[in-house]
């Protein structure tokens, strides 16, 4: 009886024992469950192909700030490397955002690279996402911002060059009003009457063509135009000017090249050039304009001998209402467009334009332009006499 009772005993406290220990492991396996989850947490589905689908950065961060997603963007802005976050004040909005429970919106200067010193400015947005992940979504509108900058000062400098102007005609006109009794001041005040409203009116117009230029559609219906034909009408617009300030302007352009494009615009282009060498140059000086084809390519090139521009400056003089010499400037009745009208006058012909300067020794300035292909010829006629053009004048007396 006595050993019957002792092998139930036994038998009890082996049952207790076992359901003791698969109790222990079981635990132990709950806990070991939790500590994976916590080290290699879960992101919740669907959150690395919306991740993998943005142009802009996108992150995923856990408990620890460590960042367990990461788009293409973010990577390619430098704010996440080897799984972190590398600037602070992102951290700082990622604490506050786990702290609070509330989205927060934010614009950020930040520097774009651990060698760069130009910043980046990015829009960003956080919340969270669950219980323990924070979501961050970051747009650089480093661009945006440049381009809201060019408007203001754009804005800016035509108020300033049309305030001036149009001050000066409302002072002559009083003047004028003043002087009725003096026929010479008046007719003295009505010439500078004049040349004020000229200006007023070149400005308005360069405003005018310079925006036409910038839109998508600026050059419509191109056509064959001759190059050489094209650099003799703006020379002999500025002939004048030129003789006013006995500066000789010396033409070589008899290549036949031909391109496609607007030719008052282009003749616009390579008067500018000429007038702005003449502007700048010297009493007596002279001024060079030649053209050359080769390679598929023809080139317009426009030199002085003036005062020439300072290094710093060359990558500044085709910005918009940008004088190298504002005192110069004023005088000619310069607006700061001609040269930007030039550069988007042959960038929308598929050509580029460059300046080679020296200070104290000139510049020359270079458009270059594809050349058009030639169409093929139409068959001669079988019978000279039928062709008018035979009846035109010998070849070598046209101009």
């Amino acid at each position: 009886m006595d050993s019957t009772w002792l092998v139930l005993a036994a038998l009890a406290l082996g049952l207790f024992v076992g359901s003791a220990f698969v109790v222990v492991l079981h635990m132990a396996e709950l806990r070991g469950s939790n500590a994976v989850k916590v080290v290699n947490p879960v992101v919740p589905d669907g959150v690395d192909q919306v991740l993998d689908a943005l142009d802009s950065a996108g992150l995923v961060l856990d408990p620890s700030n460590n960042v367990l997603r990461a788009s293409p963007g973010a990577l390619a802005m430098g704010i996440v490397r080897n799984q972190a976050v590398v600037h602070p004040e992102l951290l700082e909005l990622v604490d506050r955002v786990r702290r609070t429970g509330e989205p927060e919106n934010a614009e950020l200067q930040l520097a774009r690279g651990p060698f760069a010193d130009a910043p980046m400015l990015l829009s960003v947005q956080l919340a969270r996402l669950g219980t323990r992940f924070v979501l961050l979504l970051a747009e650089d509108r480093t661009e945006a911002q440049r381009l809201d900058e060019v408007r203001r000062d754009f804005v800016a400098n035509i108020s300033h060059e049309l305030k001036t102007p149009i001050a000066s005609v409302s002072l002559l006109a009083e003047a004028i009003d003043s002087a009725a009794d003096d026929p010479e001041q008046v007719r003295r005040f009505a010439e500078r009457l004049g040349a004020e409203a000229g200006r007023l009116a070149r400005i308005t117009n360069e405003v005018i063509e310079l925006s036409r230029l910038q839109a998508s559609e600026a050059v419509n219906a191109p056509r064959l135009v001759d190059v050489d034909e094209v650099v003799a009408a703006a020379v002999d617009q500025n002939r004048v000017v030129a003789g006013a300030k006995h500066v000789e302007v010396a033409v070589r352009a008899k290549t036949g090249a031909r391109v496609y494009g607007d030719p008052a615009l282009l003749s616009v282009a390579v008067h500018n050039l000429v007038a702005n060498a003449i502007a700048y140059s010297e009493e007596g000086g002279r001024v060079g304009v030649g053209v050359t084809a080769s390679g598929g390519a023809v080139e317009i090139a426009v030199t002085d001998q003036g005062v020439g521009i300072e290094p710093a400056e060359l990558d500044r003089v085709f910005e918009r209402f940008y004088r190298v010499d504002q005192a110069r400037a004023r005088n000619t009745g310069g607006s700061g467009l001609g040269l930007a009208i030039v550069k988007h006058t042959v960038q929308n012909h598929g050509g580029d334009v460059r300046v080679w300067s020296q200070p104290g020794r000139g510049s020359t300035f270079t458009v270059r332009l594809p050349e058009a292909e030639e169409p093929p010829e139409a068959e001669a006629p079988a019978d000279p006499a039928s062709d008018p053009a035979s009846a035109a004048e010998p070849e070598e007396t046209r101009q």
